[in-house]
């Protein structure tokens, strides 16, 4: 399935023209008739000799509709375009043509209309006229056939020339993720809301839940056309109409994406390679706002030139551009801009979800020409370091690559040390990658926080891991994997809630040992009933009860490991010989108050060693 686009001046007889060819009138509405032109796009459709088939997309010659011309032609596969004898080429014609050069489409036919109506010297004129306006574009060099739509003159030859010229045009590949942008959305009776556009990626299939990038709602499809043939597949490459269930046409407009959920995001800010129109009359200066043409999407934008303050007619630059509106696009798709209705420039997509950069900065254009034009080694690693760790279904939307490709390359990768794949070697769709300097600059960083927190917390065990992972900002899944990897290469250690470095261990200084010693001496002098009021470091008491020392059962109350094991054992005594015990029970059996007594039954209920029933507390 091939897709041909028209192009063209106003009143050149393109309309005419694919009717002559298809037998299909283009013009869909009544306005259309009645002014004798084409508003919107009009579609058709032809089988060849060879038994391909072409849809053909009539899209508008006027000026005033060059909008939605440039919403119809972002998907073909080759030009025909239609120059009127009688008038030779026209404003419309050269714009037309730049629009195609921009977009890169390399194929493409002159069909030179109402030859019947002038004598063979000027169709040479003419001739010399087309070929010096396709002069330096992609379609320099094309086929120049003379046709008339009203008496069939050239008609076979056309479409003779135009079966082998789609020979020579490459199938369209497939990622896998079926992508639609839509041109049309409008209500069937009988069958509901239906979507048109041309299938630029992956394939759809009856029953096939799909999702509308731009609003997020999601639905289903329930039917499936190619040139009113009913179809239960579509193939890259195919004008498709979509039958789909659960969702109003008015909630769908023309620059809508539909597209596998999940896998697609919408944008407010793209890098692109910009390349302003040769024969421009203006040139586009940064900060300037534009209207950006990509599929069949267009959004005002600003112009931020990353390179230089102007870009002059015939300059190729490095800019971003931020939307008013998001868009959904992928890596690589091309681009239009437009101002005060003149085509000014257009391009190619690099980075479809762009961070603001510096201008003039040397890393920024170095990293955007290796985007554009490097090794798909080069590409991956450039767009994990855009959004270190990158998630590889991510990854692999953003480099725009085929799945399987794209994991044997990364595969290749972790093998060279190049990229690091968390918790293992081979990738799968949802695990994280990090480049090897990336990770490397996480290990240090966690080392080197390591070690600052032993030295200025000697006395602890180690540091909190939520304290590390918030130190590091990343999230719980990918800390918990980074810290299982340096748990099993370097020497970091996990206990439980706390991290350490291997060699790190708590220990009391001379000056410690003997503020340490006094303070077990204070404890014990009051066995049951402790001191409260002793000024001590607490850095001290935590190592303390870390190390088994010391039970701290409230802020306040802390008795030594021995009273402390002697009064659980009382305790343990008392109830497995009466049932129970009181507050009061333990106050008298260890001569000590309420306030003491309360805080440790309070502490063994935390602890799970005791559970209080009313006033009593029974064992667990």
């Amino acid at each position: 399935m091939y897709v041909v686009g028209t192009a063209g001046h106003v009143d050149h007889g393109k309309s005419t023209l694919v009717e002559r060819l298809t037998g299909i009138d283009p013009d869909r509405f009544v306005e259309e008739k009645e002014r004798g032109l084409t508003i919107d796009l009009g579609f058709a459709w032809l089988d060849l000799p060879s038994g391909n088939q072409v849809s053909i997309v009539d899209v508008p010659g006027h000026e005033r509709f060059i909008n939605n011309m440039l919403a119809g032609i972002g998907g073909i596969d080759l030009a025909l375009i239609v120059v009127a004898a009688d008038e030779s080429v026209m404003p419309q014609t050269r714009e037309h043509v730049a629009i195609l050069d921009l977009l890169q489409v390399k194929h493409g036919l002159v069909a030179l209309t109402k030859s019947d109506l002038v004598d063979s010297d000027w169709l040479d004129l003419v001739e010399g006229d087309i070929n010096e306006a396709l002069q330096g574009t992609t379609m320099e060099g094309i086929p120049v056939l003379r046709v008339s739509g009203v008496t069939g003159e050239g008609m076979s030859l056309l479409i003779s020339k135009l079966d082998n010229l789609l020979q020579d045009v490459p199938i369209k590949r497939s990622l896998g993720r079926p992508r639609l942008p839509i041109d049309r959305s409008f209500t069937v009776q009988g069958f509901g809301t239906v979507v048109t556009g041309t299938l630029t990626d992956g394939s759809l299939t009856i029953g096939t839940e799909m999702e509308l990038v731009l609003s997020g709602e999601k639905t289903r499809i329930r039917g499936l056309q190619t040139h009113k043939r009913n179809q239960t597949h579509a193939l890259p490459g195919n004008r498709v109409a979509a039958n789909l269930s659960g969702i109003s046409p008015d909630k769908i407009s023309r620059g809508e994406v539909m597209a596998s959920p999940g896998w697609l995001n919408p944008t407010m800010a793209i890098d692109v390679s910009l390349r302003v129109v040769t024969d421009s009359q203006f040139p586009i200066s940064h900060n300037m706002f534009v209207t950006v043409h990509s599929g069949s999407n267009e959004v005002i934008a600003k112009v931020r030139l990353l390179d230089k303050q102007r870009s002059n007619p015939g300059d190729i630059t490095w800019a971003q551009l931020k939307l008013n509106s998001p868009i959904a696009v992928v890596k690589g798709d091309y681009f239009v801009v437009r101002s005060n209705r003149t085509t000014l420039g257009g391009g190619t997509i690099v980075d479809t979800h762009a961070r603001r950069h510096r201008r003039m900065h040397s890393p920024t254009l170095s990293r955007l020409e290796t985007m554009s034009k490097g090794s798909e080694s080069d590409i991956i690693l450039k767009t994990i370091e855009m959004s270190e760790p990158c998630e590889f279904s991510e990854l692999v939307s953003k480099a725009n690559l085929e799945f399987e490709y794209a994991k044997n390359i990364i595969d290749r990768m972790a093998s060279d040390s190049l990229v690091v794949v968390l918790g293992q070697k081979v990738v799968k769709p949802g695990d994280y990658l990090y480049t090897k300097t990336g990770f490397d600059s996480v290990v240090q960083e966690t080392v080197e926080y390591l070690k600052r927190y032993h030295a200025q917390f000697p006395l602890r065990q180690g540091a909190p891991k939520e304290e590390v992972r918030s130190r590091l900002d990343i999230t719980p899944q990918i800390f918990n994997q980074i810290l299982a990897m340096l748990v099993r290469e370097l020497n970091i250690v996990e206990s439980g809630a706390i991290v350490r470095l291997t060699g790190h261990s708590p220990s009391f200084s001379e000056l410690h040992q003997e503020v340490v010693g006094q303070y077990i001496s204070l404890l014990e002098s009051d066995r049951f009933a402790p001191p409260t009021d002793v000024i001590i470091d607490p850095e001290v008491v935590n190592a303390l009860v870390d190390q088994g020392q010391v039970v701290r059962v409230s802020d306040s109350v802390t008795f030594s490991m021995s009273a402390y094991v002697e009064m659980v054992d009382g305790i343990g005594k008392h109830i497995n010989e009466h049932g129970q015990i009181t507050i009061a029970n333990v106050r008298d059996i260890f001569g000590t108050s309420r306030k003491y007594a309360l805080a440790l039954m309070d502490y063994l209920d935390k602890e799970r060693i005791t559970r209080r029933v009313g006033d009593v507390r029974i064992l667990r």
